[in-house]
């Protein structure tokens, strides 16, 4: 064949880095995309924060992004398994997600959908708590293996008790339970040359004062010894605490049982003495260890978007504080030349032109976020004017749909995005949810079922608290039909216990 040089014209996509930025900042939080305006202002001397002096801004083209068509070349890139610099492994962000067109009954969000921002932080990790030593030092809680060497050390022991006594501390673990036998420490601290050195009495003696320790009950062999060791702590006027005493001591099985009129025969109790003792029972910690270390840093939430009612209308509005305006530095932008090769002009304009796509993507992030948020308010009306129980069934290709985006780009706004209504906080991805059909041919979302059932326990005799198939019955009665093994997982998802561990005298 002769070889010939044909010209055609045609049209692709490209990735180009522009929009991998805008794709980015869609998908961030808060708190990353503050620190993400932080780093754009310290790096490009175009950019500057408005500060709302009258100044005019310059007027940065307002064309849309197209988000659909991002969505679509991240797709096929991924489908075709390419890995270039503009692909979608430079964007590290999870684009091969698999989204049902509808949700099983019994699903979580955190089940079907993944957030590649989820685990990732724009900020370093390194240096700044070495700026700050006193920050870092209560920042890292303390460890019960510090805290208990602490106080041995400040107790008056000898040589050997002491080494029983380090001996012990090694035993206990982070629960604050003591996991060894004494005879495993007896063997532990034995002199080879003198067996008979150590005794028994000794080891029993040194763990009886470890006892005696901070936090209350460490050093327990099992749970029983260490609500024991609570409760023998307790002022001796302290009421009920000699019944709470035999109780744990000799009927610790029973209890667990929650076999009340036995605990009440066997004491020669009355139901109020029992209530009493149980009261004070309920008071101690069964995981003394867990207190210790335990703190986190507590993490605040701030909206996104904030919900209010005006003048019968829901509206919603960003929330300023996570939405700060940028501008183009005028005096910079003036000395850019045309026509002019140079060096210093070259970095001039490259910057300018990175201000300008840096401000572009941001008022897009923003208003897709807002028509987002709107559209989510414009479904759930009912939630907010009766609560979550009036929650309808919603999935991501719903406000796709209706937006006109693709399902992806819902997926990457609604996650780590926050909206303040009247009612709370929450987060977007809390609006969404699978569904259930009812008797009537409608559809109830699995959210409702959820505040449905939480009601339903709340309001529940304690004395004969509801089982999961007492619950599906009475949401049947109410045109649901839910499976018991359903009630069981979405109460198991409330963090509420069975039935036999919700029973309680009254």
């Amino acid at each position: 064949m002769k070889a010939t040089l044909q010209l055609q014209f045609g049209q692709h996509l490209t990735m180009t880095p522009q929009l991998q930025q805008a794709i980015r900042l869609l998908q961030l939080s808060t708190q990353e995309l503050q620190t993400e305006i932080q780093e754009a202002l310290d790096s490009n001397p175009m950019l500057e924060a408005a500060d709302d002096d009258g100044e005019p801004a310059e007027k940065i083209d307002d064309t849309p992004i197209d988000y659909a068509a991002a969505e679509e070349l991240l797709s096929r890139e991924a489908g075709d398994g390419t890995d270039g610099a503009e692909g979608p492994a430079a964007l590290d962000i999870n684009t091969n997600e698999s989204i049902p067109d509808e949700l099983p009954v019994d699903s979580l969000w955190e089940d079907v959908f993944t957030s590649g921002s989820a685990n990732t932080s724009s900020s370093g990790s390194g240096g700044e708590d070495d700026d700050n030593p006193l920050e870092a030092r209560s920042a890292a809680p303390e460890t019960l293996a510090a805290l208990l060497a602490w106080q041995l050390n400040l107790t008056p022991f000898s040589d050997l008790d002491r080494a029983i006594g380090m001996a012990i501390l090694d035993a206990i673990d982070e629960r604050g339970y003591l996991i060894a036998t004494l005879d495993d420490i007896m063997a532990a601290v034995a002199d080879p040359e003198d067996p008979d050195a150590v005794e028994m009495d000794e080891i029993e003696a040194v763990l009886h004062r470890i006892q005696q320790f901070d936090p209350p009950g460490v050093a327990g062999r099992d749970l029983r010894e260490c609500l024991l060791i609570q409760l023998k702590q307790l002022p001796e006027n302290t009421p009920s605490r000699s019944d709470a005493i035999a109780m744990v001591r000799d009927h610790i099985a029973l209890l667990g049982a929650r076999d009340f009129a036995s605990l009440m025969r066997k004491l020669k109790l009355t139901e109020t003495g029992l209530k009493a003792a149980i009261a004070l029972i309920h008071t101690l910690n069964p995981n003394p260890g867990g207190r210790i270390g335990s703190v986190s840093e507590t993490e605040y939430v701030t909206p996104d978007v904030i919900v209010r009612r005006k003048h019968d209308r829901w509206t919603v509005e960003l929330n300023p504080d996570t939405a700060p305006k940028l501008r183009v530095n005028t005096g910079y932008a003036s000395l850019v030349r045309r026509a002019d090769s140079s060096a210093d002009n070259s970095y001039l304009r490259n910057h300018l032109q990175e201000a300008r796509w840096f401000i572009k993507s941001l008022q897009s992030r923003n208003e897709t976020l807002l028509k987002v948020s709107t559209c989510i308010i414009e479904h759930q009306r009912a939630f907010l004017e009766l609560g979550p129980e009036a929650m309808k069934p919603m999935v991501l290709r719903d406000i796709a749909e209706e937006v006109g985006m693709h399902e992806s780009t819902i997926s990457r706004v609604t996650t780590q995005k926050f909206m303040h209504t009247p009612r709370g906080i929450f987060e977007l991805k809390y609006f969404f949810s699978s569904h259930v059909s009812t008797t009537g041919g409608g559809e109830a979302s699995s959210t409702a079922i959820r505040a449905m059932i939480r009601k339903l326990v709340s309001q529940e005799e304690a004395k004969k608290p509801l089982s999961d198939n007492k619950i599906a019955d009475l949401l049947l009665a109410q045109g649901i039909e839910v499976a018991r093994r359903t009630i069981a997982k979405y109460r198991e998802s409330l963090n509420i216990p069975p039935s036999n561990e919700r029973k309680r005298l009254l």
